[in-house]
């Protein structure tokens, strides 16, 4: 799949990609080549989901703030 294909895949899409990635990785039955192109793949598709993430946070804040009349906000960190 191309670079830019990769990065118009909505979120829940990305992250199946992602998931399939791993688990034919953790098979072990690839060869390094096809492995390495995966492992590739898996870096861009995490990188994408990081990005909708993001904006989906980011999206989320503005709509709290836009009707906050008086609701404070707090950043969500993961541990």
């Amino acid at each position: 799949m191309s670079k830019s294909a990769e990065a118009e895949l909505p979120f829940e899409q990305s992250l199946q990609k992602l998931e399939a990635i791993v688990k034919s990785l953790e098979q072990g039955t690839l060869s390094l080549e096809d492995s390495l192109t995966s492992f590739q793949e898996g870096v861009a598709l995490v990188k994408q989901c990081q990005t909708l993430l993001s904006q989906a946070d980011q999206k989320v804040e503005m709509l709290i703030k836009a009707n906050a009349d008086g609701i404070e906000t707090k950043s969500f960190q993961t541990e």
